[in-house]
């Protein structure tokens, strides 16, 4: 599920049936595809050991039980802060084979470069941050066309279009959504 959802926090109990959070840590660490995801360890064991092989095997932060519903919610915000933090450096998106460079207004499939509109690009970029959820065409156009939501116009499907033929078989990442809209599919890196 970490390599296919991609979340951005992991929040891993250390007493878990079959394998236990440390090795699911390990695993975690390991892939080049989940690597890069935080991770909260939980666990009801208070010893310093634990902690320290937790946090040496790349645990973001470390819970101790019992603790309060807000004590989790304020480290996984700090959490995500951090990671923020550490990410603003990179200006590279990427959603399956696609990758979006935001500085250098670059957009590649699995290397390639793929030659795109300043609009195509702004509608690329708007769909791969948002990747998994649907977007409606007034919002599009609202975003990317800085347009009034109330025109009623194909526009965004015919940019949709063109921009799903310049990508070629990664254009198919970009669903349609009868009635509504646009979503990008969550895929990983490597799956496409």
């Amino acid at each position: 599920m970490a390599r296919r959802d991609q979340p951005a926090l992991i929040v891993l109990d250390l007493m878990l049936p079959g394998m236990s959070g440390f090795e699911v840590l390990e695993h975690i660490r390991a892939d080049d595809a989940t690597k890069q995801i935080a991770v909260l360890m939980l666990t009801a064991r208070k010893d310093e050991p634990d902690r320290i092989r937790g946090l040496s095997l790349g645990a973001d932060d470390y819970l101790t039980k019992p603790f309060s519903p807000q004590e989790l919610v304020l480290r996984v915000m700090a959490i995500l802060r951090r990671v923020g933090a550490a990410s603003v450096g990179t200006d590279v998106l990427h959603a399956g084979p696609i990758a979006i460079d935001r500085a250098a207004h670059r957009v590649t499939v699995n290397g390639k470069d793929v030659e795109l509109t300043a609009t195509e690009f702004k509608l690329l970029l708007m769909l791969a941050e948002r990747r998994g959820r649907v977007q409606a065409r007034s919002q599009l156009l609202e975003t990317v066309w800085d347009a009034a939501p109330d025109i009623q116009t194909r526009t965004v499907d015919m940019h949709v279009q063109r921009l799903r033929t310049k990508l070629e078989p990664a254009g198919d990442l970009i669903e349609t959504v009868r009635g509504f809209g646009y979503r990008m599919k969550l895929v990983q890196a490597k799956d496409a």
